[in-house]
């Protein structure tokens, strides 16, 4: 049996290494001729841990992440203390820590597990049929795969999602823009094993440590879309949006190297509950395209690639049984998943100020317990546990 895996990302390649981990053969086709990560980092959650630890890649993840061991908030204007806890609670409950890595990083991880050289890339996609006992990809330079199933593992932008949904679906901006990059750690900025996260008018910087002596940093700022904004102008940008905002984020600001600088209008999609049409499965950003507010993105991919291989090692009345299976198994917890983000988004960036405002106060008598409740409960929904 043959899996055709459109997308070369943390999605696609996840889902290649578990399908040849359960004994399949895998064909990946990337259509960029060389992958460049869209964001600077990201943060796996012990859920999405947990799956790339199924996948063998334990040791090898555990020399990238980050030591992140406690969690704090402060006050932007003068930089007091909110609330700051232990994540250990978290970590004892569900049975693994969390690892920040560099995205770029984790993709090398994951293309030299599955082998680089086994990977088509500059091969974008132009259409997909169905035949009796199998499906074949047309590819824009001619080329021709077919395989028995094929895996959309193709991004928010996934040209292979029309014809799972039979329509064409619309990408909504959630109202803010978010930069982001790797700084060298430096701990008058914030300390070197915790996530330090600033709020405050409907805006947050964010640090999170990263292998390497770094840094992971995010700004977020509820802006209006398509303004004329680059890394030409990113410290400007950011001294005017920070403006009187606590010393160490003026220095984080001073600090940043705006050529690695990203800066990203954040979009979702409404979630829907079709994932698969016959042969065709969606995966990842493709199937669930979220939000970063409670860092799942990657980590629901993730899941996606092990509830797939399960699906079709361990399910024998045919393939497009298995995929049904697998939608099973995921519609309600990814469509899930990117509503809990949207909700936590719109209170985090102050779509109504007032209950912005509130959790601000509910920051202050915080002892970790119920900010680690609701990432338990996240956390524990996945496949692993």
């Amino acid at each position: 049996m043959k899996a055709i895996i459109i997308g070369g990302g943390i999605g696609g390649l996840s889902a290649a290494i578990a399908l040849k981990r359960c004994g399949m053969a895998t064909e990946v086709y990337e259509a960029v001729k060389e992958i460049k990560p869209v964001g600077a980092a990201i943060s796996i959650w012990p859920n999405g841990v947990k799956c790339l630890n199924w996948l063998g890649m334990k040791d090898s993840l555990q020399q990238l992440g980050g030591p992140m061991e406690y969690m704090a908030y402060y006050e932007h204007l003068r930089g007091q203390t909110m609330t700051r806890f232990s994540l250990d609670p978290l970590i004892q409950s569900v049975g693994e820590r969390p690892y920040p890595v560099a995205r770029a990083e984790l993709q090398d991880m994951l293309i030299d597990a599955y082998r680089r050289e086994e990977i088509h890339f500059g091969k974008r996609v132009m259409s997909i049929e169905e035949f009796d006992d199998g499906v074949r990809a047309t590819f824009e330079d001619g080329q021709i795969a077919e395989g028995d199933l094929l895996i959309a593992a193709d991004g928010t932008h996934s040209v292979i999602r029309p014809y799972v949904l039979g329509h064409q679906t619309e990408r909504r901006y959630a109202g803010y823009v978010n930069w982001n990059g790797l700084v060298e750690i430096d701990e008058s900025i914030a300390p070197a094993n915790q996530w330090t996260t600033f709020v405050g008018e409907g805006k947050r910087v964010s640090l999170m440590p990263v292998a390497g002596n770094r840094f992971y940093f995010f700004f977020d700022v509820p802006l209006p879309k398509g303004l004329a904004e680059d890394r030409a102008t990113v410290k400007t940008d950011l001294s005017r949006y920070f403006s009187g905002w606590a010393a160490p984020v003026q220095k984080l600001i001073a600090a940043i190297n705006p050529e690695t600088t990203n800066r990203i209008e954040i979009h979702d999609i409404e979630p829907f509950m079709q994932l698969v049409r016959g042969r065709v499965a969606l995966l990842g950003d493709a199937g669930h395209s979220t939000t970063p507010d409670i860092g799942q993105g990657g980590c629901a991919a993730m899941e996606d690639a092990v509830v797939l291989a399960i699906a079709v090692q361990t399910n024998s009345l045919g393939v497009k049984d298995a995929l049904l299976r697998y939608q099973e198994k995921r519609a309600y917890r990814v469509k899930d998943l990117v509503l809990k983000a949207r909700k936590r988004c719109d209170v985090t960036h102050g779509k109504d100020m007032a209950v912005t405002h509130s959790w601000y106060e509910e920051l202050k008598s915080e002892t970790g317990e119920r900010v680690l409740s609701g990432m338990r409960e996240t956390i524990m929904g996945g496949p692993l546990e």
